[in-house]
């Protein structure tokens, strides 16, 4: 399964989710910010790539919706709603990944069984 996370600046949330999750049998994830100036800018190929997108917050969510009609069905890009107020690899940053992120991979990777 392949996994899209997406942040704004790809520094904090969507690289630390990329870093929680690449390590799962079956999951093969990435992440991108929507800004320009991000390290890896979110792209057509990226987001025509992923089965699945998990955005942090609904103006990501948006913006893909907008920018780009090669993309996943609308219920399978997630917004996690996870505020930009943390460091790159926050314990609690972490937590609410895996809350918000586990369950979901699970069944979808179950989905393709």
């Amino acid at each position: 399964m392949k996994v899209l996370f997406v942040c704004t600046a790809n520094k904090l949330r969507s690289p630390t989710a990329e870093s929680v999750f690449s390590g799962w049998d079956g999951v093969d994830a990435v992440s991108a910010g929507t800004s320009p100036d991000a390290p890896i800018p979110l792209t057509k190929e990226l987001v025509a790539w992923a089965d699945v997108i998990f955005v942090m917050e609904t103006h990501h969510r948006d913006r893909v919706r907008r920018k780009f009609k090669q993309r996943p069905a609308d219920s399978r890009i997630i917004t996690l709603h996870i505020p930009d107020e943390y460091e790159r690899d926050d314990p609690e940053l972490i937590a609410l990944l895996n809350d918000k992120v586990e369950d979901r991979i699970k069944a979808l990777l179950a989905d393709q069984s």
